[in-house]
């Protein structure tokens, strides 16, 4: 190929990826090394990020003190030989049981406006936090209620289950097929619940990784059915990122797959509000109203499926 030609086929490869980054930008991730292993001395390491380009670090690492690990038998584990770098957190988890491991962070919080003394006031923290120091019957109290989820599966040996007992809190996968049991080609069905109820006409994205690679993004989106459940089949074999938002209200603006936050939180998003006075929120100029009520959730799972 000419120096020319060259060239060329940069600039086009440029503007082409310059399309899908405004739409897929800053989308955060936890993927691991393996996602079925065997053996009683098994381990799995870890990579978490923020980033442009799916499963690639190339903009900020993620925060590491909210990923735990739950067990197959439901009991929850921190995660080992944790390091975070510039672009991007590693860390190890051991696999000491047989069965199926989930490995994510869950965040539960309130924002809130409200008038006292004829000033506004604002929060923001957790639910708890929020019942103790927003004052009952708040007068123009408006609140922006944020729960997200991000999290991947591993099994060792046979897989479980017991991982995907739902709370009833924010969006929830249940599968029908078991995640590390995803087959390309093949039809895989899944159920999505929103606060223990069944998460109907919810659009899923599906994004596979390495598009750095590819001329098109080859993003794709289903839609759950009145149960919540929907089907889907992965083209190829790979990793592929999963998300799913509910918003209902004035819930601000935020990066897909991330709660309001600071760079590379616990969810992996980017943003946040401005004026987050008072109690739970530090002070950034002078505190302005809530536009008004409203509900986000968020669903962000990195799934791998398996050569037939």
């Amino acid at each position: 190929m000419t120096f020319k030609k060259r060239l060329l086929a940069v600039a086009a490869g440029v503007a082409l990826l310059a399309l899908p980054l405004a739409a897929n930008a800053h989308r955060g991730w936890i993927l691991p090394s393996a996602t079925v292993l065997s053996g009683e001395s098994a381990w799995v390491g870890v990579d978490a990020a923020v980033s442009n380009e799916l499963f690639y670090a190339d903009h900020n690492a993620m925060r590491l003190d909210a990923i735990t690990v739950t067990t197959p038998d439901g009991s929850v584990e921190k995660v080992q030989n944790p390091f975070t770098g510039k672009y991007r957190s590693v860390f190890d988890v051991p696999l000491s049981k047989p069965g199926t491991y989930k490995i994510g962070s869950f965040s539960n919080t309130v924002m809130a406006s409200w008038t006292e003394n004829g000033e506004v006031k604002r929060f923001r923290g957790s639910p708890e936090d929020f019942a103790k120091q927003v004052p009952a019957g708040a007068a123009d109290l408006k609140t922006i209620k944020s729960s997200n989820r991000n999290e991947t599966f591993v099994t060792r040996d046979a897989p479980t289950t017991t991982v995907f007992a739902p709370t009833g809190k924010g969006l929830e996968l249940v599968p029908v097929t078991h995640p590390n049991d995803v087959v390309s080609g093949e039809a895989a069905t899944f159920k999505f619940l929103l606060d223990g109820k069944p998460a109907a006409d919810l659009e899923v994205t599906f994004a596979p990784g390495n598009s750095r690679y590819r001329a098109t993004p080859g993003d794709f989106k289903v839609k759950t059915g009145a149960d919540g459940s929907f089907k889907v089949t992965f083209p190829e074999a790979g990793m592929y990122w999963m998300n799913a938002v509910v918003r209902t209200g004035e819930t601000g603006r935020r990066p897909e797959g991330g709660p309001p936050g600071g760079p590379g939180g616990p969810g992996g998003g980017m943003g946040g509000m401005p004026g987050m006075g008072g109690p739970g929120g530090g002070q950034q100029g002078p505190a302005t109203p809530l536009a008004g009520n409203g509900m986000s959730a968020s669903y962000t799972a990195t799934l791998e499926a398996q050569r037939p």
